[in-house]
């Protein structure tokens, strides 16, 4: 079956498209096909290996036909596989390293790892998951129709929802790293690839967080009822979400990848964030009476408008950066700011001008203030252990002498 498939696939010609970026997800990685069977024979009961061999043969098979986007199907299959793989990580069944399991990189193909340990496999599947996740936050953010229009109009509930998703991709990779990267060996973890070493784990769920409170920022700009407070400390929470998530991973190997990519990603959100922040703390200055809170107002604006110019730049390069993704329109708080910063700027630049030539002293850019951040990644906990697991006294399929030595000559033409 895996052969014939392989085949279709690789016959099947793919059209080339450049994608859109809402909300950045890191390359996603799919099991390879490994024999499980063979593995596991006389360790655990045939019908149970089948089940683990047919449901991992699915994901792959879900995540190639689609690249990832069956996002409901993929989840199903990976969550009713999770019940099983937990059956493998516990000590009483001796498994762990019984399996060398086998994942690539599902946008170039290439294997990246071959791992003998289920805690690498829980690891994966719940990495997946996340993957999936934030890819059904980036197509909640990305309307299906744009009829020509260089304009995005997303939904209320579409913007809450992609919140609820960031939050709980980000659960999961939170769980990765508190809860699984601490049951694999040292000298296994060395082998993880890249984009699962805890750094780069870390780096991708506080950035799911930014990106969450980017889009609250967009809903508070939105309603009628936000004070300028709320909307300052919202752009400075998603500022220090990105410098975090930044210094997380500028201390990566990033040869993995995406992650160069990730990283310019970063970087761009953390000027549009910064500009946001320093366009706000400009207006709560410019409410003060003091010729001082004008001139520190007119320093915020002209270094919000700056930093907005660089952001533009951060974008195109984050574009540019392989793989190549399509320029996004404005949409959100962004499309706000890229109006109101430039102009905000000017005009209180001229009716403040002359305080600017008197107050030259003052002409310093005050310090952001820093608040205690709002979001937080999701609780998760694994499911239950799949009941076939805890289902008594196997009966364990024998193997005769002629059985052995011929899975022993398979393996050794493999």
């Amino acid at each position: 079956m895996g052969c014939t498939a392989s085949v279709c696939l690789a016959g099947r010609k793919k059209k080339l498209s450049i994608p859109e970026i809402a909300v950045f997800v890191p390359s996603m990685r799919v099991p390879v096909q490994s024999n499980l069977q063979r593995a596991l024979k006389g360790l655990v009961p045939r019908d149970l290996v089948d089940r683990l061999s047919a449901l991992r043969n699915q994901i792959l098979l879900l995540a190639e036909d689609t690249d990832g986007s069956a996002a409901n199907e993929l989840t199903r299959a990976l969550e009713e596989y999770l019940t099983l793989v937990i059956g493998l990580t516990k000590k009483e069944q001796s498994l762990e390293e019984s399996v060398e399991f086998k994942w690539k990189n599902l946008g170039d193909g290439r294997q990246e790892a071959s791992v003998a340990s289920a805690w690498f496999e829980l690891l994966s599947v719940i990495h997946m998951m996340a993957m999936v996740t934030l890819s059904e936050a980036n197509s909640l953010m990305i309307p299906k129709d744009h009829s020509g229009s260089e304009v995005r109009t997303v939904s209320t509930d579409c913007k809450r929802d992609a919140v609820d998703l960031l939050l709980k991709a980000s659960g999961y990779l939170d769980f990765c790293i508190r809860e699984v990267l601490i049951c694999i060996p040292p000298e296994l973890k060395e082998r993880l690839p890249k984009d699962l070493q805890g750094g780069v784990l870390e780096a991708t769920y506080i950035q799911a967080l930014g990106q969450g409170t980017e889009i609250q920022l967009g809903l508070a700009v939105e309603s009628q009822k936000a004070s300028l407070s709320v909307k300052r400390r919202l752009a400075c929470e998603q500022l220090t979400y990105f410098s975090q998530a930044h210094t997380c991973l500028s201390e990566c190997d990033l040869s993995h990848g995406y992650g160069k990519k990730q990283l310019q990603f970063i970087k761009w959100k953390y000027l549009e964030a910064k500009a946001a922040a320093y366009y706000y703390h400009g207006l709560i200055f410019d409410k003060g009476n003091e010729p001082s809170c004008h001139v520190t107002a007119v320093c915020c604006f002209l270094a919000a408008e700056e930093l907005l110019a660089e952001s533009k730049k951060a974008c195109l390069s984050f574009c540019l950066a392989d793989p190549v993704s399509r320029i996004p329109p404005l949409w959100g708080i962004m499309k706000y700011l890229y109006q109101k910063i430039p102009e905000v700027a000017s005009r209180k630049s001229q009716t403040y001008g002359y305080l600017l030539e008197q107050e030259k002293a003052l002409q310093t850019l005050p310090d952001l203030p820093e608040f205690q951040l709002s979001l937080r990644p999701d609780d998760y906990e694994l499911p239950e252990i799949d009941p076939a697991w805890d289902c008594g006294k196997w009966e364990i399929e024998s193997q005769t002498l002629k059985e052995h030595l011929k899975d022993y000559e398979d393996e050794i033409q493999s």
